[in-house]
């Protein structure tokens, strides 16, 4: 009892003298600063106001977790105790450049990559708090925390721009400038989409016809055949003749069979391609901020001399005739394109379009993957991708078989190429067509105003 007494009487005054309690000094902390450093000072700071050793020994946790960098895991028990404080007292930080089209992929659904990064890297990760700015900020207790997270987020970004980002750009070819064309596309899109749609099976209508004709002629037979009694046997064993002739014979025609539509084909608006967008395809490109879109406009300008120089600097036209798919087969269309000859067969505009892509790739603006691509020149006019609303997937299609049978050969006109732009998708200038970010002029016609 006496020594429980003294205990408390002794622990009373290291109260009063400020003895035992535990307070975090505000250490400045830098890049150039060693962690060794800062354990040493936590450790001295504590060790000087302290004799508890209880609150020493957390003291040291916090040091070996700053020290000892070679480990690249922390317990949940120190991270618990310690981090949280050791930020407050002074952090390490690193501003890292993120285009806004990536941060989505930062996060993850619904935060889980960021934080398995926080919890892996002892970090905290801070998103940008409006849309103007482009960078984030990876704060930890140490160099090598920030530095390892910073790598961990770099290869997210690669992966995704590989493999989950979505195209934002393309090299392409107005055509949607010609009115005539436009007519024809949306000519084309209005007889799919209505009444004169031409389905698969075109005996449905016919087939309907006959079927009822069928039925009425054999409820007529009945009627008009030879007069029958039928013999009835009553419960009283009498028997009881009626004649068929005295009861009226109504004949009813089957249900009519609804007739298909656009629908039930897999076919609606949205994966038509707008008349106005009508183009031909050179290079798909995933630019992701300004410094790529900026490299891409001066490189499509720089090269103006050389596309001119590929196509003897006189006009290249082209004729578009029939349709074709890109993948699938007709009854599981995913992509319905118009063929694109080359009138003149000097190839000529392929030799520029291998012009323009050269020049992209030599400038690392292009996937490995589709730097591989073989060019071919279409005029797409239907994309199940494009399709908004229930069928989003990857390998969404539609039945293009009777598209193919009234418009197989369907002579779209010959028409010159104008001028080759650098194009962002999903923005519309005011004619319509793409935003143009840049544009070169063909022989023949001017560039569009900037």
């Amino acid at each position: 009892m006496d020594k429980n007494k003294n205990y408390k009487k002794k622990k009373q005054q290291h109260k009063a003298a400020g003895i035992g309690q535990f307070q975090w000094r505000p250490v400045s902390v830098s890049s150039s600063s060693s962690s060794s450093n800062i354990g040493e000072s936590l450790v001295k700071d504590v060790a000087n106001k302290s004799e508890d050793g209880h609150h020493v020994q957390e003291v040291i946790k916090v040091a070996q977790v700053v020290t000892d960098n070679s480990d690249s895991t922390i317990s949940s028990c120190v991270l618990d105790d310690c981090v949280e404080p050791m930020l407050s007292a002074g952090k390490h930080s690193l501003s890292l450049q993120v285009d806004a089209s990536l941060i989505q992929f930062i996060k993850g659904k619904v935060g889980s990559a960021q934080k398995r990064i926080e919890v892996e890297m002892a970090v905290k990760i801070v998103f940008p708090s409006s849309k103007n700015e482009e960078s984030i900020v990876i704060e930890g207790i140490s160099t090598d925390c920030v530095t390892r997270a910073s790598e961990k987020i770099q290869a997210i970004i690669d992966e995704a721009i590989k493999t989950d980002l979505d195209y934002s750009h393309f090299v392409s070819l107005p055509l949607g400038i010609y009115p005539e064309l436009v007519d024809k596309l949306v000519d084309f899109q209005n007889s799919i989409l209505g009444i004169n749609y031409v389905s698969v099976d075109a005996n449905v209508e016919r087939d309907y016809n006959e079927d009822t004709a069928d039925i009425k002629n054999k409820g007529q037979e009945l009627i008009e055949g030879d007069d029958e009694a039928v013999e009835l046997k009553a419960e009283d064993d009498n028997h009881v003749k009626v004649d068929l002739t005295s009861i009226p014979f109504v004949s009813y025609p089957p249900k009519p069979r609804r007739l298909p539509n656009a629908s039930d084909f897999g076919i609606d608006k949205t994966i038509f391609i707008k008349p106005a967008t009508f183009h031909l395809t050179v290079l798909m490109l995933k630019l992701w901020n300004k410094e790529r879109v900026n490299a891409a406009s001066d490189v499509l300008k720089s090269i103006s001399s050389k596309v001119i120089d590929a196509l003897d600097n006189q006009p290249v036209s082209i004729r578009l005739k029939g349709l074709d798919t890109m993948r699938g087969s007709l009854s599981r269309a995913r992509v319905l394109y118009a063929p694109v000859e080359e009138i003149g067969s000097e190839d000529r505009l392929l030799r520029a379009c291998q012009v323009i892509i050269d020049a992209f790739v030599e400038a690392g603006l292009v996937l490995e993957k589709d730097a591989k691509h073989k060019l071919k020149l279409h005029a797409t006019v239907m994309n199940a991708r494009n399709r908004k609303g229930k069928r989003q997937s990857k390998n969404d299609s539609f039945d293009a078989r009777g598209i193919f049978k009234q418009f197989g050969s369907e002579d779209w006109g010959e028409y010159v190429i104008p001028e080759a732009h650098l194009s962002q998708r999903f923005v519309y200038d005011e004619n319509g067509y793409y935003h143009c970010c840049a544009s070169i002029p063909f022989p023949g016609k001017e560039a569009c105003k900037m």
